[in-house]
């Protein structure tokens, strides 16, 4: 039997770790709770789980500076809490690289579904080497990646699996559905889904900084995902059908 999956609480009010707790336990997790920094860092500490849902109002501290300690140094799924009006707070979560957010007041089974969603992604994210049996039969070539829509999967080109949060899937999917279409900001933000963001925020170029990272060859002079002035951002090559041969050989 293969261990259970641990899930990191982190929240100040004791009566939503308490209704969380119960739930995650309830759907089978193991949970470990903390009010504050001091209690993340003594988690992890302790063993790094297997996601984190991260409150950003944290009292005394800023659970986005959390939030970026995490991803310096780990690569589990960080799911925000975050109340109805911290527009901003969830922009800037998403740029530091949060894969989902959750606005409260919130139904604890949704936290259960969103929670057993991203650790399933995450697990197929962390699949190496990737048997040819994972990759779905629409499997895409781009630039020498393999791009699995159906599994939020991005293979790189010597086999291993890029670690993208959902923010930087979503952006690719919104690149390769839309190949050698100007695209502008307002239209890539409807496309990825994320909620809205204040008059001249810059999340989206900070969204295809990182993006670039991972898939250009040279970032610095990029390739593939253009800016196109005055208008927004391009891929420039059409994905194709990957010959699951070539699939085989990952």
């Amino acid at each position: 039997m293969s261990p259970r999956q641990t899930v990191l609480v982190v929240d100040d009010d004791p009566k939503i770790r308490v209704r969380l707790c119960q739930c995650l336990e309830g759907g089978g997790y193991v949970v470990i709770k903390a009010a504050d920094g001091a209690g993340v860092r003594a988690a992890f500490a302790a063993g790094a789980p297997d996601l984190v849902t991260l409150d950003l109002n944290l009292g005394a501290d800023d659970g986005l500076d959390i939030g970026r300690d995490i991803r310096r140094t780990h690569d589990v799924p960080i799911m925000m809490l975050t109340g109805k009006n911290d527009v901003i707070d969830r922009v800037v979560g998403i740029e530091i690289g949060a894969d989902d957010y959750l606005v409260k007041p919130f139904h604890v089974r949704e936290v259960l579904a969103r929670v057993r969603s991203l650790l399933r992604r995450s697990t197929a994210r962390g699949a190496l080497p990737l048997p040819a049996s994972a990759a779905s039969q629409d499997t895409l070539d781009l630039d020498g990646f393999a791009v699995d829509l159906d599994r939020m999967l991005l293979i790189e080109r010597d086999g291993g699996v890029c670690d993208l949060t959902t923010a930087d899937f979503k952006l690719l999917a919104a690149f390769v559905n839309n190949a050698k279409r100007p695209l502008s900001r307002d239209r890539l933000m409807d496309l990825i889904d994320v909620p809205e963001w204040p008059p001249r925020d810059r999340m989206i170029d900070n969204q295809v900084a990182r993006l670039r990272k991972k898939i250009e060859r040279d970032p610095a002079c990029p390739r593939l995902i253009k800016t196109v002035r005055g208008v927004g951002y391009m891929l420039t090559e059409q994905a194709t059908p990957r010959d699951q041969r070539v699939v085989s050989t990952l």
